[in-house]
């Protein structure tokens, strides 16, 4: 094993990739558990919905977008990895990422504000 693998430019990129899929992968349950109460008990989708409206939750719905937006992004980037060669060409889609999901978050926080 390589203990300096972290240094590596795309290490970064590697991890941020695989920690927002565990991130959207543990959400679902959630996501599945709202849509229930819609068909089940439309009351307490309501009391869920109300509280939903607060900062902290727009929040982090808004950290939420922005995981969503770096694993496609980081996924993209895989794929163009297979068709790209040249470190300082990984490098721009390594930062690309990171804006692009940061902008997908701001973006949310935004538009939910209006």
């Amino acid at each position: 094993m390589n203990v300096h693998r972290h240094r590596h430019h795309g290490y970064l990129a590697f991890l941020a990739h695989r920690v927002s899929g565990l991130a959207l992968a543990l959400f679902i349950p959630i996501h599945l558990y709202v849509i229930s109460l819609l068909l089940k008990d439309p009351e307490k989708l309501d009391v869920f919905l109300s509280w939903t409206q607060t900062p902290a939750v727009k929040f982090t719905e808004a950290v939420l977008i922005a995981l969503a937006a770096l694993h496609l992004a980081g996924g993209i980037r895989i794929v163009a990895y297979e068709f790209v060669t040249q470190k300082a060409a990984r490098r721009l889609w390594i930062v690309s990422v990171f804006v692009f999901a940061a902008f997908c978050g701001v973006l949310f926080l935004i538009l939910s504000a209006l």
